[in-house]
């Protein structure tokens, strides 16, 4: 048996590209290939597909990607490990044995569940609740491993533990190897989302080869010692670089610890060293006792959600937009009413469309109706009574529901980690030794520059990378500083340079919110999270940018003051 467990992502999300499965295994070696179907926006999907037929919940996609590349799994011994199960793994393992009947193929297929607490979610304080999933961690995939299966779905486990699962399989870890389950935990979330550790959503895309070519999807080749190196098939399009993998790294943690069902990770400890071309080595993680509760995904239906979209063009933006605003003003009866307008056009644009802005209205109400055409009548009837030039983007249409998310945590003992073995069994995994005190907090420890430096007024981003995105109704943008000659310095400047006040002047809508900013010298930046931004989540947001995954690039695009020594 090799010494090296080489796991592939093909999927970052639910609706990723199909043909991933198959490009991973004729792409090369490969011992395992893992799938992150489940967002957090997933699991209210996944409800309301239950409301409409109990027997759905799961990941319909992966459905298909098995059924295009079974055969050659089990021909060259590819174990197959995915959280698409949602809401219904069992559901999900009868499609997949109806399907490998079909193929004439007999696969051993495992599940985990327990994860589901709706049943008990008004003993939980969950009253409202349209799902409710607590995040089990990955000993019950790697028992299922360790049973001879070779497909395993689950409910809804960590992002990471779809590739912690086979490690602790391959290498026998037992719960308390916190430093190798660390370390697997940060391959995991290297390439849990797929695509985004080779390339996608980076900043430095410019470095990129732009041939066209698809991204190729990542793989992380784990050691016993919890190390790794995250890279791709050759041949394959994007980059895996050191700073390709630390954009994922700073995706949606929130502070210096990032906490898990298994283990704790101190991401203070990371060290990552270029490992030749596409390949990055990732080692020196630390890992401590996991915490005593295990966070919950609850999800909520909110009420019902609309908008329309007025065009504006030419001279008085402001005017006509403040009277289109008052026109409506008392005949829209949402609870909640949200304007927004667009940047104000250059004047003498060559182009109607560059000398047009975009006003938009949102609103949310309890009533179907009362977000529904109530407003947008009230919208459409004044085409030919507000201002000149009246159009809109958006035709009139019906209200549609949208979610509540937000975190709750609980005992471990409320949550029966069950894994169904395929000969039938069923065993509870039980749970690992917790932490009895908080992790510590870190100390940055760094100084700025003198106060005297000469300065250049110019953009944060000609040496500093963002990588931002949601968790829940926060949210997170890391910045660190890209690769070259003088980062030694530049991340001294940029830890310096970061703190709450100056995210608040650097992003004035969080001016009258929680920031919190935490040093990651290692990775030669910061994680910020902003509490609060996104309000109920993404299903809920009324922000142009609901899911903050341009938050980053603007932060980036800002003008501040940086010494010119450091240009």
């Amino acid at each position: 048996m090799s010494d090296v467990l080489r796991v592939g992502n093909c999927s970052g999300f639910y609706g990723d590209r199909l043909t991933a499965m198959r490009e991973l295994l004729e792409g090369g070696e490969i011992d395992v290939i893992t799938g992150d179907y489940l967002a957090e926006l997933t699991m209210l999907i996944l409800g309301k597909d239950q409301l409409k037929e109990p027997r759905l919940g799961y990941a319909r996609t992966f459905v298909r990607q098995v059924a295009d590349c079974l055969e050659l799994a089990l021909e060259r011994g590819v174990k197959i490990v995915a959280n698409a199960g949602g809401l219904n793994p069992a559901g999900l393992v009868d499609q997949l044995t109806e399907v490998a009947a079909g193929l004439g193929l007999s696969p051993r297929i495992a599940w985990v569940d327990g994860d589901n607490v709706v049943a008990r979610a008004a003993e939980l304080g969950l009253d409202r609740a349209l799902t409710a999933n607590a995040y089990l961690g990955a000993f019950g995939i790697a028992r299922a491993l360790e049973s001879g299966a070779d497909i395993v779905v689950t409910g809804r486990v960590t992002d990471a533990s779809v590739v912690v699962g086979p490690a602790v399989w391959r290498f026998g870890w037992t719960p308390e190897r916190y430093d190798e389950l660390a370390g697997a935990v940060v391959a995991g979330h290297v390439i849990e989302c797929g695509t985004q550790a080779t390339g996608g959503n980076f900043s430095g895309f410019l470095d990129l080869p732009r041939d066209g070519q698809p991204l190729g999807f990542p793989i992380a080749e784990l050691s016993v010692d919890g190390s790794c190196v995250i890279t791709k098939h050759a041949g394959t399009g994007g980059l895996v670089s050191v700073d390709t993998v630390t954009a994922q790294l700073m995706y949606e943690v929130q502070s210096q610890h990032y906490l898990g069902p298994d283990v704790t990770v101190d991401l203070t400890t990371i060290e990552l060293t270029d490992d030749g071309p596409d390949r990055v080595r990732v080692s020196g993680v630390r890992g401590q006792a996991p915490p005593p509760q295990l966070k919950v995904c609850v999800n909520e239906l909110g009420g019902f959600r609309n908008q329309m979209e007025f065009v504006l063009t030419g001279l008085d933006i402001e005017a006509k937009a403040a009277w289109v605003r008052a026109q409506l003003d008392g005949r829209i009866a949402a609870e909640s009413v949200t304007w927004s307008l667009g940047r104000l056009p250059a004047p003498d644009s060559e182009t109607e469309e560059g000398a047009s802005c975009l006003l938009r209205c949102v609103v949310k109400d309890p009533d179907a109706a009362v977000a529904g055409k109530a407003f947008t009548s009230a919208v459409v009837e004044l085409a030919l009574a507000s201002y000149p030039g009246f159009t809109m983007t958006t035709p009139p249409g019906p209200a549609s529901p949208y979610g509540v998310y937000r975190p709750a945590y609980v005992d471990r003992d409320v949550v029966t980690h069950t894994v169904h073995l395929p000969d039938g069994s069923t065993e509870v995994i039980p749970d690992p030794p917790v932490a009895t005190q908080p992790v510590p907090t870190a100390d940055p420890g760094v100084t700025g520059p003198p106060d005297d430096a000469i300065t250049r007024r110019i953009a944060l981003g000609t040496f500093v990378h963002a990588r931002s995105g949601d968790k829940g109704g926060d949210a997170n943008v890391g910045l660190w500083v890209r690769a070259g000659e003088r980062q030694a310095a530049q991340r001294q400047w940029l830890a310096h340079f970061v703190d709450a006040d100056r995210v608040r002047r650097l992003v004035p809508e969080a001016a009258d919110l929680d920031i919190e900013v935490f040093a990651l010298p290692n990775l030669g930046g910061v994680n910020i999270l902003v509490h609060g931004l996104l309000g109920e989540g993404v299903a809920a947001s009324t922000r142009f940018d609901p899911q903050a995954k341009g938050l980053g690039e603007w932060l980036r695009s800002r003008l501040v003051d940086i010494p010119e020594e450091l240009l």
